[in-house]
This record gives C-alpha cells, sequence and structure tokens, in this order.
C-alpha cells in the first residue's frame, strides 16, 4: 500500500521537529540558577540577612538532562524525515 501525499507536509513537519528540538535543547535544557548554602551555614539557623547571601551556582538537574536528550530526539527524527522525504521525492522523479 502506498501513501501518496505532498512532500510539502513531511517537509514541514520535519523543519517543525527540527527547530523545536533546538529550542527544546536551548531553553529548556539550559543550566538552571540554584542557591547553594554556605558550608559554615550548614547546622545552624540562618538568619534573615544571611539566607539572602547564599551563594547560587550553575548546575543542570536530571529535568534539564532529559530535555536536552529529547530536543536531541525531535532532532534527529526531524533530520531522519527530511532526508527521507528528499531520496522518496528524488526516487519518484526517475
Amino acid at each position: 500500500m502506498q501513501l501518496n501525499i505532498p512532500p510539502v507536509i513531511p517537509y514541514a513537519v520535519g523543519c517543525m521537529l527540527i527547530l523545536f528540538g533546538a529550542l527544546r535543547v536551548k531553553y529548556l535544557g539550559a543550566p538552571r540558577l540554584r542557591p547553594r548554602p554556605d558550608d559554615d551555614q550548614i547546622g545552624e539557623e540562618a538568619s534573615g540577612d544571611r539566607a539572602s547571601e547564599l551563594e547560587e551556582r550553575l548546575e543542570r538537574g536530571p529535568e534539564q538532562h532529559r530535555h536536552i536528550r529529547w530536543g536531541i530526539i525531535w532532532i534527529l527524527l526531524g533530520l531522519f524525515l527530511v532526508v527521507s522525504t528528499f531520496i522518496q521525492v528524488r526516487r519518484q522523479m526517475r
């Protein structure tokens, strides 16, 4: 059974997968600022002044790694869709 759809549809879907996969990796997979208490504050009660002076550092949590993995999968799926559509269109032209 051969499904005959216009090639613009797989191209559009493939380009959208590539675009949104890249955006997912860039924005949702970016490291976040997370508060980290000083070593001397551990075990002590932090006063209001000391709580605002907590050191922050950039780090990636498991949710950012998940967004990076799925973003790469979306990009690869989009590339596969675009390339396979291109190959199929060239075969039909012969």
